[in-house]
């Protein structure tokens, strides 16, 4: 269990209510995102507030009515998840750094340049994004940091999500041990086992992904396999 020295304040609105627990900043923000926690561990004090830092409380009747239930642990985890964290400004940090990272890596792997066919290295997409003075905002889901993002930097740099289709042919010596990671990779549109004991593909990725997947064919091949980017 968290001291209260180190918990942070989840706090919920609700019907003009206010409803706030005491937590562990990690832990909370671990069950944000949807891990299994120990909301035991997670909570400070066992005990719902309207105003933690008054210790006033809400009537038994409003915890009852906005969240049907008067059990600490499932009011604890209804406002975690839905209500708003207030980190403290390290956390907060941490926090917007960590889904910055996320939605570069994101976009790096799932969109292209439409003028020239090609990923967009994740450096450029940062530089964009700075230029277009992006705001990430950490409560926000990776979901909608991205779509904001992309809007953002459109108007800087050529891109836009979309996939593509590259035929593959593996030798024999490395077709069936290679297999499962190369259809691992994308979605298979088609294939064919050769009576030489080669395979051929056609495997649909995520645009920007195109260099890691040469990469892993080459590497699976010892640069044998051969490759032919169709659209």
């Amino acid at each position: 269990m968290v001291t209260l020295d180190n918990a942070i304040t989840a706090r919920l609105k609700h019907s003009g209510k206010h409803f706030e627990v005491l937590v562990d900043p990690e832990l909370a923000l671990r069950s944000r995102k949807g891990d299994d926690v120990d909301i035991s561990a997670m909570l400070a004090v066992e005990d719902v507030f309207e105003n933690a830092s008054r210790g006033d409380h809400p009537s038994k009747e409003d915890v009852e009515k906005t969240f049907e239930t008067t059990d600490i642990h499932a009011i604890a985890e209804h406002i975690v998840k839905h209500g708003e964290l207030h980190l403290t400004k390290e956390q907060r940090k941490q926090l917007i750094e960590d889904k910055r990272r996320q939605v570069v890596s994101v976009i790096a792997s799932g969109a292209f340049n439409p003028q020239t066919k090609a990923p967009h290295p994740p450096s450029r997409i940062e530089k964009a994004m700075e230029e277009a003075g992006v705001h990430i905002d950490p409560m926000k889901s990776i979901d909608e940091l991205v779509k904001t993002t992309m809007k953002a930097i459109r108007p800087i740099i050529p891109i836009r999500f979309d996939t593509v289709e590259i035929a593959v042919k593996i030798p024999a010596d490395y077709a069936a041990k290679s297999y499962g990671e190369v259809v691992g990779f994308g979605e298979v549109l088609k294939e064919e086992w050769q009576a030489d004991g080669s395979w051929i593909g056609v495997v649909k990725i995520p645009a920007g992904m195109q260099l890691d997947f040469y990469g892993l064919v080459n590497r699976i091949s010892k640069g044998s396999a051969e490759t032919k980017f169709l659209r």
